[in-house]
């Protein structure tokens, strides 16, 4: 009999090995990623205080309606864009990518490509 792997049991596996490394502090927190089959998801993270610090995503009000004619990619790159914004209004300039497990590849590279674009360094 043949067995489904589980794809989101192996990237949890993947993102608790990339959490092992990675940490975000007050100087510099951590940009991580939740990717749905429609949605993407961005919270800027201190892991000190366990605050977030600034998050956007394709489901808020204000998103929304301008990502309903965009392609995916597209969205992922408005979210990335939304996100760095509203760190650099609360004076973020650079942050860690957590990439939530996920290859580096199509929509999280073009959030962390929308997240540069705007002024975040990465």
């Amino acid at each position: 009999m043949i067995h489904q792997k589980d794809k989101n049991a192996i990237r949890q596996v993947r993102h608790m090995r990339v959490r092992s490394k990675l940490r975000g502090t007050p100087e510099r927190p951590r940009l991580c990623v939740y990717r749905s089959s429609k949605h993407i998801y961005a919270q800027i993270v201190d892991d000190d205080s366990a605050v977030t610090l600034a998050s956007a995503s394709t489901v808020e009000p204000a998103l929304r309606e301008k990502v309903r004619e965009l392609k995916k990619a597209d969205a992922a790159a408005l979210v990335g864009q939304t996100a760095a914004q509203r760190a650099l209004e609360k004076g973020i300039a650079s942050v860690v990518f957590d990439r939530g497990g996920y290859l580096y590849h199509g929509r999280v590279a073009a959030l962390a490509k929308g997240a540069r674009d705007a002024g975040l360094k990465l």
